[in-house]
């Protein structure tokens, strides 16, 4: 009962330690469950049984082996390659080096700090140790402290479980136990790493400890598959090509479809990913002419001429008349107009010493206001002249009147009044002469001249 009760202890306090220090590392816990075999030959420094190492794998005359399962060990990682750990094991001892004794109980709880080769053999599989620590080892009813010495190796088959061969050298520190090995081979199993998302990488080593994601991203997501983790992905949710950092570009025409105002049909940079038939540089969807050439202030279309005079109708004044550039697409008056003009307006009859226009002249009127509408930029003025007789000052008003009286007429008939004024000359721009009176006839006149 004494013998269980002290398994019991080291046993309590091997699975006790494995919950003094908080976890912080990836798998930080290694636990190791298997058997255990003591070899008490020689049986100290100056035995005459032989040296220390002496038949070291006489198996079969030297090891005390206990066929169960004998040994548990619990170990935490500390950094830089050092764990700490605690063993507790038993034994029954049938064999003191070459001497055959009866069965003895043997009962061990030992602490070892190791030191791992692992990274110095760069090697994830293959992992020895060194160890150096100390302990207490009751053979049968007899117990005493040692200070131990260990070499071993762990062999993983996977992150989390491997085989561990070790050898530890017991030194006692009471000459009644006596030195001895303990070799322990056993099943390891580490864990105690923490992984939230459940990605598989572990929360110290990913970057997105609460998203699941992929070890090449550091454990963040690539939500769309397109090798581009959605940190940097400017379209996390549609898989898409690096140089546009993970967006789209379904027409293949250089701009991303997030940019691309067109993004099912190749087109321009210049115009936001949409095509421009004609070159213009207006995209076809804006383009009221696609297929033809033209500015963008007329929506892709060439201006029209519709007079066909050369000047666009933009800068034509005259849109609907036939003109000259120099005049802004308007006609000009000709001098042959300007004779035809006044061949008119000579005929133009008033009442006796009046301003008043006789009916018969409206035909003449008619003709002289289809000649004015042909040059509607064109402005006019309208003169009226008289003979001699009667005095000046008569003659000046009465010519105002006859200039002013056809002015009207002409604005009341359609021509803007912009484009006319009045004056009157009196007697004082004869054609003719005075003295007969043929020339006082022709000095009666009105005339419509171009305007200066």
């Amino acid at each position: 009962m004494k013998n269980l009760s002290r398994l019991l202890f080291a046993m309590l306090l091997v699975l006790g330690y494995s919950n003094v220090n908080a976890q912080d590392e990836n798998n930080p816990w290694q636990i190791t469950i298997g058997a255990n075999a003591v070899d008490f030959y020689p049986t100290g420094e100056n035995a005459p049984l032989g040296d220390t190492f002496d038949e070291y794998f006489n198996v079969g005359d030297h090891w005390n082996i206990l066929p169960s399962l004998s040994t548990i060990s619990v170990s935490k990682y500390l950094g830089d390659g050092f764990s700490f750990g605690v063993a507790g094991s038993l034994n029954k001892i049938d064999k003191w080096g070459d001497a055959s004794v009866d069965d003895l109980s043997y009962y061990g709880v030992d602490g070892t700090i190791k030191y791992s080769l692992g990274n110095l053999l760069n090697s994830n599989t293959f992992e020895p140790y060194l160890g150096a620590g100390g302990g207490y080892t009751w053979v049968d009813e007899v117990g005493a402290g040692t200070v131990n010495g260990t070499l071993g190796v762990n062999v993983w088959f996977n992150e989390n479980i491997g085989l561990t061969l070790q050898s530890a050298y017991k030194h006692a520190f009471e000459d009644y136990l006596n030195t001895h090995f303990q070799h322990t081979a056993g099943i390891s199993i580490k864990f105690g790493g923490t992984d939230t998302d459940g990605d598989g990488i572990y929360d110290k080593d990913d970057a997105c400890p609460d998203v699941a994601g992929l070890e090449a991203f550091n454990g963040c997501p690539d939500t769309d598959g397109d090798g581009i983790e959605d940190s940097k992905d400017s379209c996390p949710n549609e898989a898409g090509l690096a140089e546009f950092n993970g967006c789209p570009d379904a027409d293949g025409d250089g701009v991303a479809d997030k940019d691309d105002n067109c993004p099912t049909v190749a087109g321009l940079k210049a115009l936001a990913g949409c095509p421009d038939a004609d070159g213009d540089g207006v995209a076809d969807g804006d383009d009221n002419c696609v297929n033809t050439a033209g500015p963008a202030a007329n929506k892709g279309c060439p201006w029209p001429d519709t007079d066909g005079d050369g000047v666009l109708d933009k800068d034509d004044n005259c849109v609907d008349v036939k003109g000259t550039v120099a005049n802004n697409g308007c006609p000009e008056v000709s001098a042959e107009v300007q004779k035809q003009l006044n061949e008119y307006a000579k005929t133009i009859l008033f009442d006796t010493g009046k301003s008043t226009i006789k009916k018969q002249s409206a035909e003449v009127l008619s003709d002289i206001i289809k000649i004015l509408k042909e040059y509607p930029t064109s402005k006019f003025t309208v003169e009226g002249h008289t003979d001699s007789v009667g005095s000046e000052k008569l003659n000046q008003r009465l010519s105002d009147s006859r200039a002013n009286s056809v002015k009207e007429y002409l604005i009341e008939n359609g021509i803007d009044a912009f484009r006319l004024s009045a004056l009157g000359y009196g007697e004082s721009k004869p054609i003719d002469s005075n003295k007969t009176r043929k020339g006082r006839a022709n000095n009666r006149r009105v005339e419509i001249n171009l305007a200066k």
